[in-house]
């Protein structure tokens, strides 16, 4: 009799059944739709709102599914389904020029999974860029001018440690990523004990009180791949104030950084708020009598503003930030601090109170020099210069912004936080949604076709063991399904073709197995003797040939991007289901069948 242990049944059982729970939600794909919400932190929906953004929709002749009035009530934000990608634009466009200055309006997914299958934490695939549709970014960090900022900041560092010690320097530069000064006295112990526990600069000294200063190789790793992984924690969370629905933000090699924004058409503003190298400086006024090289002239409300260089805090110390309206219906900026950031400047206006404090809003920009090169500069500018009142803490609020849409911009970056270090756009590219759409119907045309001429070749030629592997096939797509579900990993056109070639592999060592009971059949083995033979002989070569495999799309997975790590996840989980469904599931089914056949005659192979 053939042979099967009961446990192998329980986790067949167990692991189709939580497949099929798992790969469910996948017919039901979210819907496109806008999500609108309040220009503010802590701003919820009103029925007033809801019943204004209702009736505006109700003004367009754009199908929409979502009954708005009743079911936004209460929450932070309002998602509008609609029936395709172009109504979602057209809607998205109409309600951003309606709805003005007071909301966010974005472009997202609605999801349409069952409450049940959403209790299990059930989700459909995310579909990467090529088949929804979006734009992407590569970006990569400006090393030279991290470096050269970098080594500003120690400069100023270790000419105050010197001036401490009443040593002055007699010249300073910075070039070629190096800080080049000498000092009027002899500095060689001072120095020395400066830079005693410093690991990531080198120092020497290059003749009488001559000094040269530069990264060290570790130095120079450590501080691109901190500002790298800065920088990337700081991307996710602009992609996030955006609302964008599914965003994919991944480091990519060394100093660059892949962004992916499904959905999104609009490639200028989505550069102008992702790569924007904002923040804000915090300084107090000059005095009078105070030295020049202590000092940075401005322009502001046609007058000529003396500031401390000093830095009371940057915008790296906001923890939070939102937009609102003073008395006089002009916008402002309520901004509260961290611990850190509302202790300096507690400490820092307590004792200026009757003087004025400035905020400089600080932005990265690109020219273009008369030789064609391009440059990048710092632009700086007041936005409020207000007479301090009292001793402030916290919270406090920003006002001379020129407009609420700037207002809104800075209160986001704010958010967000500020780029740890400059980074310049290398590579753009934009997938519109009808390409997205017409991607998926070609990627599920092919594995339809794939799929069809391999059930029949397999019914054809295996018979009823054919009929039987077919079955695990369909099977295996959906465990696949389900292990992507699971992951939330990104389903590509590229990961398309990995399932394609999933299937051709799960059949082949269907092939293997039943070649090996033909083989036994003709070697006059019984019946039952030869399906356990078969199994039993061809496991080994099966595990081998799946296992080389599998090394090798672990190994394109670890060193490529973007649609090579497609190909590669669904390659590596299909290798996994199929060896599950091609040696358990096949010989379950073949158990069901000639289970109860004491005495079997021929087998259909």
């Amino acid at each position: 009799m053939l042979r099967f242990q009961l446990w192998k049944i329980i986790i067949i059982l167990s692991v189709i059944s939580i497949g099929i729970i798992y790969a469910l939600p996948n017919f039901y794909p979210p819907s496109p739709a806008i999500q609108i919400t309040i220009d503010s932190s802590s701003g919820q929906i009103s029925q007033n709102i809801a019943r204004r953004v209702d009736s505006l929709v109700q003004d367009t002749s754009i199908k929409c599914s979502s009954n708005i009035s009743s079911d936004a009530i209460g929450y932070e934000s309002i998602l509008i389904k609609t029936e395709n990608y172009q109504d979602q634009i057209k809607l998205k466009e109409y309600l951003e020029e309606k709805l003005e200055r007071d909301f966010v309006v974005a472009l997202n997914l609605a999801p349409n999974t069952p409450k049940w299958l959403s209790q299990l934490q059930a989700a459909p695939m995310k579909l990467g860029l090529d088949l929804r549709g979006g734009v992407h970014f590569l970006m990569e960090v400006d090393s030279q001018l991290l470096i050269s900022t970098r080594l500003e900041s120690y400069l100023a560092d270790l000419k105050r440690n010197l001036r401490e010690e009443r040593i002055s320097m007699s010249k300073s530069e910075i070039s070629d990523n190096k800080i080049l000064f000498s000092t009027r006295t002899d500095a060689s112990s001072e120095i020395k004990d400066y830079f005693k526990n410093n690991t990531v600069l080198n120092y020497k000294e290059i003749g009488k009180n001559q000094f040269l200063v530069e990264y060290s190789d570790q130095g120079l790793d450590e501080l691109v791949d901190y500002a790298v992984s800065q920088n990337l924690v700081t991307l996710r969370n602009r992609v996030n104030e955006l609302g964008i629905s599914e965003p994919v933000v991944v480091r990519q090699g060394k100093n660059r950084i892949s962004v992916q924004l499904p959905g999104v058409q609009d490639t200028a503003e989505a550069k102008k708020i992702i790569g924007k190298t904002a923040n804000l400086e915090f300084r107090l006024e000059a005095e009078s009598n105070t030295l020049m090289s202590r000092t940075d002239q401005f322009d502001f409300s046609n007058q000529r503003v003396k500031l401390m260089k000093q830095v009371i805090i940057t915008g790296d110390k906001v923890a939070d930030a939102s937009v609102g309206y003073d008395e006089n219906g002009f916008p402002q900026v309520n901004i509260s601090l961290d611990g850190e950031g509302g202790t300096k400047m507690h400490r820092s206006t307590r004792n200026n109170v009757g003087n004025r404090m400035a905020v400089i809003f600080v932005e990265r920009k690109i020219k273009t020099t008369a030789n064609e090169e391009i440059e990048s500069y710092f632009d700086k500018r007041i936005i409020s210069l207000a007479t301090i009142q009292s001793a402030l803490a916290n919270q406090f609020r920003i006002t001379g912004l020129d407009s609420p849409n700037e207002a809104s911009e800075l209160a986001l970056l704010l958010r967000a936080g500020a780029l740890a270090a400059p980074m310049n756009f290398v590579e753009e590219g934009t997938v519109g949604p009808s390409l997205g759409a017409d991607n998926i119907r070609v990627g599920v045309q092919s594995l339809l076709l794939g799929l069809t001429l391999v059930l029949i070749f397999m019914i054809f030629y295996y018979k009823v063991f054919g009929l039987i592997a077919n079955v695990a096939v369909a099977l295996n797509i959906i465990l696949i399904s389900a292990v992507m579900s699971v992951l939330s990993a990104t389903l590509t056109l590229p990961g398309i073709a990995g399932i394609v070639l999933t299937i051709g592999m799960a059949v082949d060592a269907n092939v293997l197995i039943f070649s090996r009971i033909k083989e036994e059949l003709k070697n006059r083995l019984k019946p039952i003797d030869a399906i356990n033979a078969g199994y039993d002989r061809a496991y080994i070569t099966i595990v081998d040939a799946n296992l080389t495999t599998l090394i090798v799309a672990l190994i394109l997975y670890t060193i490529g991007t973007g649609p090579v790590q497609g190909f590669a996840i669904t390659l590596s989980v299909g290798i996994l289901t199929s060896m599950f469904t091609a040696i358990l599931v096949t010989r379950f089914l073949v158990w069901l069948i000639y289970r109860n056949r004491k005495n079997i005659e021929t087998l259909w192979i």
